[in-house]
C-alpha cells in the first residue's frame, strides 16, 4: 500500500496552489491555470507527482489542453470531459 494521499479534489487543488505560492482557496475551479502562472515544467512535476499517487495514465496533453482546476479534477476522478 502507498504512502501516497489520495488524489482528492482538495489536494489536487493544494498541489496546483503551492506551486503557484498562493492558498488553495484563491484557485477557481475555471481560471486558467497557465494565466495564472503556471508553465509546462511545472505541469510536468505535476503529472510525476500524481501519476505516483495512482494516475499513472496521465500525460501532458490531457492537462494542457484544458489547463483548468475543474477539468483536471475531474481527469483525476476518472469521469470523462
Amino acid at each position: 500500500m502507498s504512502d501516497t494521499p489520495a488524489l482528492t479534489a482538495d489536494r489536487v487543488r493544494a498541489d496546483i496552489a503551492g506551486l503557484l505560492g498562493c492558498d488553495p482557496a484563491e484557485v477557481s475551479a475555471d481560471e486558467n491555470l497557465l494565466d495564472r502562472g503556471l508553465d509546462s515544467v511545472r505541469i510536468m512535476s505535476l503529472i510525476e507527482r500524481w501519476r505516483a499517487a495512482g494516475a499513472t495514465g496521465l500525460e501532458f496533453p490531457d492537462l494542457a489542453e484544458r489547463p483548468e482546476l475543474g477539468h483536471w479534477t475531474a481527469l483525476l476522478a476518472g469521469e470523462k470531459p
